[in-house]
């Protein structure tokens, strides 16, 4: 009989914490009802909701692909257009979450004070990051520091500005990396703009010649070869300009030039460093000889 009876406890006990766990789910599945029906919000309600976010979700996706072909065509307003498209997603999901909270949800003042309490408590419990990089991408399309198209460095970072988000900024790096950086640090940080919104841009080429070397051929030829290739831009504003550094074994030719679209920075970089070199070799101007330096005195060995 002890037996029987120490069988059937275990039983009873379990069928308890089932049924207890059975109410409590069901008052928190009530609790949740009652808060949504405060708010006027259904099934049908939250399906509206979900289709209006899925159709803003494509069209800022079909306005950047049209807004981006269109730019193609017009070369020298790529830019400009490019930078239509932040606020071309601005505009729409703005318009997407009015249309949500107007249309959808028809809250009254009272409810909207009692949203903006949970929507403040909900930043004050962890997502107070989120809306920072909300309001940075908000300041950085009014305030433009830089435009999609810009070639910017960030944190050691170098690459070509892609896409102007609500939460991060993309890069795309020389050697075609992306670089995804949140906008609350693109406003943060320092930030250097090689382009500033502008179509061409600067580019130094660097080049060294043996100090025995003829310089001022040297420098003629670098500028022969800059001016003659089919990336770069010249105007009265835009000229190009050479420089010549002397140091203890070696001497530096430098060109400031500008290249007609930011994209070929590297093309040019390298058409004019190889038919310079090329010329320099026809000339007898030759690269810097390796030394053998002194560990002593800091100078070459005999």
């Amino acid at each position: 009989m002890g037996e029987e009876m120490a069988t059937v406890a275990p039983e009873s006990s379990s069928n308890l914490s089932a049924s207890a766990t059975s109410e409590g789910v069901s008052e928190a599945s009530a609790g949740i009802s009652s808060a949504l029906q405060a708010f006027g919000i259904d099934s049908s309600t939250i399906v509206h909701v979900i289709l209006v976010l899925v159709l803003a979700y494509v069209s800022t996706r079909i306005v950047a692909f049209l807004l981006t072909r269109f730019s193609e065509r017009f070369h020298w307003l790529r830019l400009g257009i490019k930078m239509e498209i932040p606020l071309a997603k601005l505009a729409i999901y703005g318009f997407a979450v009015y249309h949500i909270l107007g249309s959808i949800f028809q809250l009254s003042t009272n409810q909207l004070i009692a949203l903006s309490g949970l929507v403040g408590a909900a930043v004050g419990f962890g997502l107070k990051d989120l809306v920072a990089e909300i309001v940075g991408g908000i300041v950085l399309v009014l305030d433009k520091p830089y435009q999609i198209g810009d070639k910017v460095r960030i944190d050691g970072h170098y690459g070509e500005v892609t896409d102007i988000g609500l939460r991060a900024t993309r890069l795309v790096s020389p050697d075609d990396s992306l670089i995804v950086v949140s906008n609350q640090r693109m406003i943060t940080q320092v930030l250097a703009n090689a382009t500033a919104g502008s179509l061409e841009m600067q580019v130094v080429i660097d080049l060294f010649i043996d100090s025995s070397s003829d310089a001022s051929r040297a420098m003629k030829i670098l500028r022969d070869a800059a001016v003659t290739s089919r990336y770069v831009y010249i105007s009265s504003k835009r000229p190009v300009t050479i420089f010549l550094k002397d140091y203890p074994f070696y001497k530096r030719v430098r060109a400031r030039v500008y290249v007609n679209d930011l994209r070929y920075e590297f093309k040019f970089e390298s058409d004019v460093t190889k038919r310079a070199w090329d010329a320099f070799l026809e000339a007898g101007i030759e690269p810097p000889k390796a030394m053998v330096m002194d560990p002593v005195s800091t100078s070459p060995a005999a």
